[in-house]
């Protein structure tokens, strides 16, 4: 089975004048990404998307910042099938915690179990305390954890609080997250060293973090990272044109068994539609790539493959 995941930067349906239309891969954070010229990049910016995930192939995709499931299907139905994909008939989109939309998606080849949201999830469920500063009440993730199984493997898809605008106030809540995930992985599996089990999505850990990581309560030894299968060089998975800065928020954190069980599983980071201006991406562009824009997403996608699953 191969996998993916890919944070696709905003991807929202609308209907001005009634017709539908997608937003682009633009947080509204740049003065130019705000203007009309920008927004008449936005197809542009969404064909790249379907292409970058037709090119990935993969069996299942795990999409992070998908506003609901309309928009998950019509961006299906009508750019990533155009684009070559071959069809998702397994699809999901739960509304998370994120006003803004930014919620998340499965589209998936395959039957998919056991899925639960967790959105609804507060500290005391689970017999953690809130961040000082935040209310008993407010839901632990700041998105969503939706667990699901598909043949036989557990997937924990998430989408961690970023560090933006505030880093400092940012950890505590990021820190809550991955001890709850922690929790709910235990609770599932306990002890047992045999299971198939998978954290995938954006953890939104800094790469400039030199203390100690937010994320911790679910970095190695509590599970295998993936990504440091990789070249060290090649791990980046995101690129902020404003600051030209690169980070590895994306993560394939596994449970040791399927670590064990995939020795020379390798994922591949599909970085052609990222902006040119990101020097560190050797690959070749697609032919529509701008400098900064049109682009498919500030990250690339993560491709993984287990073979026999």
């Amino acid at each position: 089975m191969r996998i993916a995941t890919f944070n696709v930067q905003n991807l929202r349906l609308r209907h001005p004048d009634g017709r539908p239309r997608l937003d682009g891969a633009r947080d509204g954070d740049m003065p130019e990404d705000s203007t009309r010229a920008a927004a008449a990049l936005d197809l542009a910016d969404r064909r790249l998307t379907s292409q970058i995930l037709a090119q990935s192939d993969a069996d299942l995709i795990c999409l992070q910042e998908v506003f609901d499931r309309a928009t998950l299907d019509f961006f299906h139905d009508h750019l990533m099938r155009h684009a070559g994909a071959r069809a998702y008939p397994h699809r999901i989109c739960l509304p998370g915690n994120d006003g803004g939309g930014r919620d998340l998606a499965v589209l998936s080849r395959r039957p998919l179990e056991d899925v639960q949201s967790h959105a609804r999830l507060v500290p005391a469920d689970l017999g953690l305390d809130a961040p000082e500063g935040t209310r008993p009440e407010t839901p632990i993730f700041r998105r969503d954890c939706l667990r699901f199984t598909c043949r036989g493997l557990t997937f924990f898809h998430c989408h961690f609080k970023a560090p933006w605008p505030d880093a400092a106030r940012a950890w505590p809540v990021r820190r809550l997250e991955a001890r709850a995930l922690r929790h709910l992985i235990e609770a599932q599996f306990g002890s047992d060293a045999a299971e198939l089990w998978l954290i995938i999505g954006d953890l939104n850990e800094p790469a400039q973090n030199t203390g100690d990581p937010a994320i911790a309560p679910i970095l190695p030894p509590f599970t295998v990272d993936l990504l440091d299968r990789m070249p060290e060089a090649q791990r980046w998975t995101f690129f902020n044109a404003a600051e030209q800065h690169y980070a590895r928020p994306d993560a394939l954190l596994a449970s040791p068994a399927l670590a064990q069980r995939w020795p020379q599983a390798i994922p591949r980071a599909l970085r052609a539609g990222l902006d040119r201006d990101a020097q560190r991406a050797t690959t070749p562009r697609l032919p529509d790539v701008g400098a900064h824009r049109p682009h498919a997403s500030d990250h690339a996608a993560l491709v993984l493959d287990l073979e026999g699953l």
